[in-house]
Formats: C-alpha cells, sequence, structure tokens
C-alpha cells in the first residue's frame, strides 16, 4: 500500500491544507521526501498563505488561489535553484501553510497584582483581565522569527508569550494613565484601545496582528472598594436630609429609652447636636464657632422637648406656667432661633429665674 502511494506520488501532486482546526497557525505539507512535480497545483484557501523554503530559506509565497507551479511563479525558488529556462521533475522544497484568519477569544490577564500609586489612596494593587484576537499579518517573518521548523505550530505553544507582551504593555498604559482608581472602570475602552495599538506593534515584530483587544475587568482590594463606595455615596447624598435623618433616628431611639421623657429629650438634643456637627463638617465650616451672648431683656419664643416631641413655640410668661405645673423643669430641652442645639432649660441665664420661685421636692 505504501508503494502504491508512493507511485501513485510520482504522477500526481496536489498541494492543499484543509483546516478542522480553530487553532493552528502553521502546518507543513508533507510529501514524500518533498518532492513537487512540474506543473503540480497549489491551492490555497482564504484565510491561508503557503510560504515555499528551500534549504531553510524562505522562497516564494503565495496568497489564496489557485496555481500550476512553473517557473513564471516560483521566481525566488528558480533563482535560488539556479533554474533559466525550467527545472526538471520533481524539485524539494517545504511547503508550510500559514492560517491568517483571526484567531478569536485569547485569553489574558495579570498573574501577579500590578501596583500603582493613587493620590488618595497611595499604592495600592489591581488586577485585571480580559480576551485578545490574534493574526498572522506576515507569514514569512512569521516563520522566521516564531516557528521554525515546527510542522504544527498552534495558539498554545505561543500563547503565554503573548500573555506576557500583553501585561508588560497593560501595566505600562495603567502606570502611565495616572487615572484615579475608581475611574479604571468607566474607562477600559480607551485603555483598550490605547494598550491595543501599542500591543499591536509590539507583535508587528513577529508578523503578529491584535485586530482585537479588550479589558473586561479592572479590580482593587476590597477595602479600597468600599471607601470609594462610601466616598460615592456621600458625594450624591443631600446633607440637609441626611442630618434631618439622623436626628429622626436619635429621637425614635431616645423615645424608646426607659429613663423617659428626660431621655427622651436628650437623645432628641442629641440627635439634632449631631445632625448639626454632621452637615458643618461636611459644608466647611468650623465647629468651634463661638456666638455672641443675648441681648438683655429680649423677647423670645421657645421651643421644648416634651416626650420625645417639639411642642411650641411659647412664650416666656408660658413658660412661667409650665414651671409651676412641673411641666417644665431644669433638665427640659428647649431651642429659640439664635440657638446651635438644644440645651437643657436650667442652663439659659434668661430662663433660669423661671425656676428660682419653685420650690424644691418635698422629702420623702
Amino acid at each position: 500500500m505504501n508503494l502504491f502511494k508512493k507511485l501513485r506520488g510520482e504522477f500526481i501532486d496536489i498541494i492543499e491544507w484543509l483546516d478542522p482546526s480553530n487553532n493552528t497557525l502553521v502546518y507543513r505539507f508533507e510529501r514524500y521526501q518533498n518532492e513537487i512535480k512540474n506543473g503540480a497545483q497549489l491551492t490555497v484557501r482564504e484565510g491561508q498563505v503557503a510560504v515555499f523554503v528551500n534549504e531553510g530559506q524562505i522562497a516564494d509565497v503565495f496568497t489564496p488561489g489557485m496555481y500550476t507551479l512553473t517557473t513564471q511563479n516560483l521566481p525566488i525558488l528558480s533563482t535560488l535553484k539556479g533554474w533559466k529556462y525550467g527545472f526538471d521533475s520533481p524539485f524539494k522544497a517545504e511547503v508550510y501553510f500559514v492560517s491568517t484568519r483571526n484567531i478569536t477569544d485569547q485569553k489574558w490577564g495579570t498573574r501577579n497584582p500590578i501596583i500603582l500609586n493613587d493620590l488618595r489612596f497611595g499604592m495600592l494593587e489591581i488586577r485585571a483581565f480580559g480576551t485578545y484576537v490574534i493574526r498572522v499579518q506576515n507569514a514569512a517573518v512569521f516563520l522566521k522569527e516564531i516557528v521554525g521548523t515546527d510542522g504544527h505550530f498552534t495558539t498554545e505553544e505561543i500563547s503565554e508569550q503573548l500573555r506576557s507582551m500583553i501585561v508588560t504593555q497593560f501595566t505600562d498604559a495603567a502606570g502611565e494613565a495616572k487615572l484615579p482608581i475608581e475611574n479604571y472602570a468607566s474607562n477600559v475602552n480607551e485603555i483598550s484601545k490605547y494598550v491595543q495599538e501599542v500591543t499591536d506593534a509590539e507583535f508587528a515584530k513577529f508578523g503578529l496582528q491584535v485586530p482585537q483587544f479588550l479589558i473586561e475587568n479592572v479590580s482593587m482590594p476590597p477595602e479600597v472598594k468600599e471607601e470609594i463606595f462610601e466616598l460615592s455615596r456621600l458625594n450624591a447624598i443631600d446633607l440637609d436630609k441626611l442630618a434631618k435623618l439622623k436626628a429622626a433616628k436619635a429621637m425614635e431611639k431616645a423615645a424608646e429609652n426607659d429613663s423617659g421623657t428626660a431621655g427622651a429629650g436628650m437623645g432628641m438634643g442629641m440627635g439634632f447636636a449631631m445632625a448639626n456637627q454632621m452637615g458643618q463638617t461636611f459644608s466647611g465650616k468650623p465647629t468651634n464657632e463661638t456666638t455672641p451672648p443675648p441681648i438683655p431683656n429680649a423677647v423670645y419664643s421657645y421651643y421644648v422637648a416634651i416626650d420625645g416631641q417639639q411642642k411650641g413655640p411659647f412664650a416666656t410668661h408660658i413658660l412661667k406656667e409650665m414651671v409651676l405645673r412641673n411641666e417644665l423643669t431644669r433638665e427640659t430641652l428647649v431651642w429659640r432661633k439664635g440657638m446651635e442645639n438644644w440645651a437643657s432649660a436650667g442652663q439659659l441665664n434668661e430662663l433660669s429665674s423661671l425656676f428660682e420661685s419653685v420650690p424644691p421636692p418635698i422629702p420623702e
């Protein structure tokens, strides 16, 4: 049977390659002793290039089409062989078919984290991963620089080297971008295009092209991510509403306290104080700002915290009646226009006289 194939090969010479795989980049066409006939038929399909190699030296390159091999379409090989007026059949040459179609879904990723210097968070680590597409742009250069004499060259044999080249270019691009760390996620398209351009230039040295490069994700340490989320929420929050919400929660919590009215009032006062403090902090106003003393003999109307609820406003003579009914004590929280926070009634000079005429509690 082998003898029959040999004899058949002496009379028929058809050179072609049907690629059943999706990862083969180069396939060497095997012939008995590499002998090719004068007038042999060469078929190069779309997405392929055929390269003739003579004694390790690249000769003629054929793009897609059908060819009858003669000295007219083998000019370089004819020169190397010394054919001036034609050649005697058979002759020896290696034929490599190179796939020029896009090889998709190639993975890349940072095996080790990339260290960046952020203006707000300092030195931190990020990771990234994605996909890319490659294709052979210059078959002769690719054979010379990468493949050599490998008769069946696949993407797996070069993927690790390509991945390292891509990670290097991405690391360099991420360092030069100097973006705030949270902006990497919103600029993946811009960074992807930049890395593709730089990587494409590097791959061209090996006869390769990168038609597409994609960054799917850029991740950061969880603690940094949490802090960024918190800052973004604060920037979007209405601080006035936030202060009111905090105060309401403080009042609700104080109302649940077993200490009764005084505890509720104190909780409400603390809630308003906390809300006011937060408002000053985020607005940039100093918290130790002094206020002038009250105007002598000024007439004020006061709000009073009774049973955890705001009552009033009440004029001073009404407050005096409330003192007599024991509805207003020195510990009761009050507030009037001009005060920053709620305060105990007994702490205000203008109200201290209300309690002077009230006898102390009867001893038990």
